[in-house]
């Protein structure tokens, strides 16, 4: 039986992407509780390598920034900490990130969101062909060019990756 296409309703993510002139695609799937990239790459049939996740991070004097991770890799938070000329990075916890970002934890999207950060990305995901993102909802992610992250977000291509 085919899926049906499901549309999903703007978000902050997707008016930014539109006000910038930017063309994505949008792949609904359904949200796993703690099921991350892999639920998503495997629903989908995307590898998991494609799939980007947003994580909201904070330095050692508690300043969010934004790291852009392949999905199938855990971010090194010492090689992280290291690039960007901090003496520590760690995750914030999920309240912290949804205050900073305006997002829910598991549909956190680096377009869109409620405090400006600075935004690093992986430097190999921008060697990819195109990538999905999070879209700024649970089960929903914008298939986009890699090119949009350092060209329109401004990310910062960083070497921090494990795995």
């Amino acid at each position: 039986m085919a899926k049906k296409e499901r549309h999903v309703s703007e978000t902050p993510a997707t008016q930014w992407l539109k006000a910038q002139g930017i063309a994505y695609t949008e792949h609904v799937y359904d949200y796993v509780d703690h099921g991350g990239t892999a639920e998503s790459s495997r629903q989908l049939g995307r590898p998991e390598h494609e799939v980007v996740k947003t994580l909201v991070m904070q330095d050692e004097r508690g300043e969010p920034l934004i790291v852009l991770m392949h999905g199938d890799r855990q971010v090194s938070t010492k090689n992280l900490a290291r690039a960007i000329g901090a003496k520590s990075v760690e995750p914030c916890k999920p309240e912290v990130a949804q205050r900073h970002s305006g997002y829910l934890v598991g549909g956190t999207s680096p377009f869109g969101t409620r405090k400006a950060m600075p935004v690093y990305v992986e430097d190999t995901v921008l060697a990819l062909p195109a990538i999905l993102i999070n879209g700024g909802r649970r089960g929903f992610l914008v298939g986009i060019a890699p090119a949009v992250l350092t060209d329109a977000l401004g990310a910062r291509p960083v070497h921090c990756a494990l795995g």
